[in-house]
């Protein structure tokens, strides 16, 4: 069985993966839509760029059916090790959910994590408008942009998983970033209009280091949190919490940003931002999974001993 932290190195690899998805996402449509006046000949690059995405998209959807297993032959991880040990009657999906709904540290997180990541999917969503409205005709900077927050993003995922995984400093580490992010979206938000590309595009990957490279670690925390119950669930709530957040940031900074301008839309982002760093600040820090690890190190070492004396 792998052991319990090796699903940290798991949740990095799955959000660089994302993360590379969303990156080719802001390099090509700007490539293959370009910025012409024929209604026309626009409709034909945008039927262009849908077909190749669902080219794709039918691809991939193929190679799942052939090639993905329904489980891994070893469990992945000690919560699923037990969840195999389990008879259909006696694990139930819907306990588990009710049972993480009362985990007053694991619902803070929830509320958190899609406040952090939904001003993420806000200005990801929004971007290129904010970018057209200060600096007009840069619809190809426009998604180089994007594409500089999301490899930025990367690289922040990949060093907050290695430096969780040697330090074990979930809460710490959690809150460092979120102040971070909230740090990095003020930076943005006043740097925007100041005229000059190579400042967005510093601040835009600043601003994607931190806010990406949070995600693993909302992931982690909540599998600590949550332990035992599946990763999944615990996974599929973050997710659900982010995408509610998503929808309606997105909706409202954009109405923001048509009435009083993309500097007071991104302030709006900050109040929200500002308050999940209040929240993650109120987390009990309640590690199961790393205190589980802990009491089976002491009785593998009890039994070691027990065998060395007889």
């Amino acid at each position: 069985m792998l052991c319990a932290d090796c699903s940290c190195v798991v949740c990095v690899c799955v959000c660089v993966c994302v993360c590379m998805g969303i990156a080719i996402g802001f390099l090509i449509p700007p490539i293959l839509v370009p910025n012409v006046d024929d209604m026309n000949e626009l409709a034909h690059h945008i039927r262009i760029m849908f077909y190749i995405s669902a080219g794709v998209a039918t691809l991939i959807f193929i190679l799942v059916v052939i090639v993905f297993q329904e489980k891994p032959e070893i469990p992945p991880t000690q919560a699923q090790a037990q969840a195999r040990n389990l008879s259909p009657d006696e694990y139930s999906y819907t306990a588990s959910i009710l049972r993480l709904l009362c985990n007053k540290p694991f619902m803070l997180l929830v509320v958190s994590y899609g406040l952090n990541v939904g001003c993420f999917y806000a200005v990801s969503t929004l971007l290129n408008r904010m970018i057209i409205e200060h600096y007009p005709g840069e619809e190809v900077n426009a998604g180089r942009i994007g594409l500089t927050i999301v490899i930025a993003g990367m690289v922040g995922s990949l060093i907050c998983g290695i430096w969780l995984d040697k330090t074990k400093t979930y809460k710490q580490t959690t809150l460092a970033v979120y102040l971070l992010s909230l740090i990095g979206m003020l930076v943005y938000s006043f740097t925007l209009n100041l005229g000059h590309l190579w400042v967005v595009f510093l601040t835009a990957g600043v601003l994607g280091f931190f806010m990406t490279g949070y995600l693993p670690l909302g992931f982690e925390f909540a599998v600590e949190l949550t332990y035992p119950e599946s990763e999944g669930t615990s996974s599929g709530l973050l997710n659900c919490s982010a995408q509610i957040f998503g929808i309606i940031f997105t909706i409202s900074q954009g109405k923001i940003i048509d009435k009083w301008g993309t500097l007071a839309g991104n302030i709006f982002l900050c109040i929200f931002l500002l308050i999940g760093t209040v929240m993650t600040g109120f987390i009990k820090s309640d590690l199961r999974r790393q205190k589980a690890n802990l009491q089976a190190e002491v009785q593998t070492v009890s039994v070691s001993t027990s065998v060395c004396a007889t």
